[in-house]
């Protein structure tokens, strides 16, 4: 049966999702459609979902958050690494809450893994051991940055032709799974799933112009320094230190290294807006193999996408 007509079936509750690149305006639509439609919002964002971490992290402001619900927003402490199935466990069970009192759920977020892990479901493989991973994070700490991806080239090349050398969590899962089990990760992910049911899901994808979309990121990492990310980097670096792994994620990173003196403030802001712009790159090459997307070109707080999704929703959701 074809991917839009077997979930957008008339008898089940509609799911909407927002997804697109980081600085795409996706908090603006998702809160748009939310009062206009009693939604409520779930983050499907990684970094969003933990504490302390907030001037780089693009959340939703505090107004913002008291316009609408929010949900899976600062509940993981900052020395936490949520996987993505332990995001759609969460996520599924905040949906199931959502639906019973009658309320839109809407799913934004750019961390493309998390989203197909809920709406789609992950393979089952063998627990996580922590000891096992704090040894591969020691032994590439020691080693240097691509040593894993080196390991999982021998292991199971073709997870590593897919897990990107700078993605830790992806990489030790993978080792993980293989030394574990003796299987590949390769042809776990080619295995059973278990996919979200009980929603119709409409998927909107916001698609602005790529020179448009690179000027506001680089706008919104010169304002995450001009605004304390350094201060707050700092703060973070003392109470956690390396505990607190989302001070590797883009923007804290350059901080750290400016902190560090291994480069100055001019330059970590450079970098941030370079790793950010080849983050939303990546981000879209993901989510244009999402099923089934309603492409919006546009930003999101652009009034005529608001008309636009306004338009798609309401159909949706006759």
């Amino acid at each position: 049966m074809d991917p839009e007509r077997r979930e957008l079936s008339p008898n089940e509750p509609l799911l909407l999702v927002i997804l697109g690149p980081t600085a795409s305006g996706k908090t603006a639509l998702s809160l748009a459609l939310a009062q206009k439609f009693g939604g409520e919002i779930v983050n499907c964002d990684s970094l969003a979902m933990v504490r302390e971490f907030d001037v780089g992290t693009a959340k939703p402001s505090a107004a913002e958050r008291g316009l609408v619900p929010h949900h899976l927003l600062n509940v993981v402490e900052p020395t936490q690494y949520v996987t993505a199935g332990e995001y759609a466990r969460l996520a599924r069970e905040v949906l199931k809450e959502i639906n019973l009192r009658g309320r839109l759920p809407i799913i934004v977020g750019g961390t493309g893994l998390y989203l197909r892990a809920l709406l789609e479901g992950l393979f089952s493989g063998p627990q996580r051991s922590e000891d096992f991973r704090q040894r591969l994070r020691e032994s590439a700490a020691k080693r240097g940055a691509d040593h894993l991806h080196q390991m999982l080239r021998r292991l199971d090349s073709a997870a590593a032709e897919k897990v990107h050398g700078n993605d830790t969590p992806k990489l030790i899962r993978a080792i993980e799974v293989r030394l574990a089990s003796r299987q590949k990760i390769s042809e776990l992910w080619q295995m059973g799933r278990d996919p979200l049911r009980g929603f119709r899901i409409l998927r909107l994808g916001l698609d602005p112009d790529r020179a448009a979309l690179y000027e506001r990121i680089n706008q919104r990492a010169q304002r995450i320094f001009e605004i304390g990310l350094v201060e707050e980097t700092h703060q973070l670096l003392q109470k956690y230190g390396a505990e607190a792994r989302p001070l590797a994620s883009l923007g804290y990173k350059q901080a750290v290294q400016f902190l560090h003196g291994e480069i100055t403030r001019e330059q970590a802001i450079q970098a941030a807006q370079q790793a950010h712009r080849n983050y939303a790159k990546r981000q879209m090459t993901w989510f244009r193999r999402e099923p089934a997307v309603q492409w919006l070109r546009g930003f999101g707080d652009d009034p005529q996408i608001h008309e636009e999704a306004l338009r798609l929703v309401a159909a949706a959701n006759r």
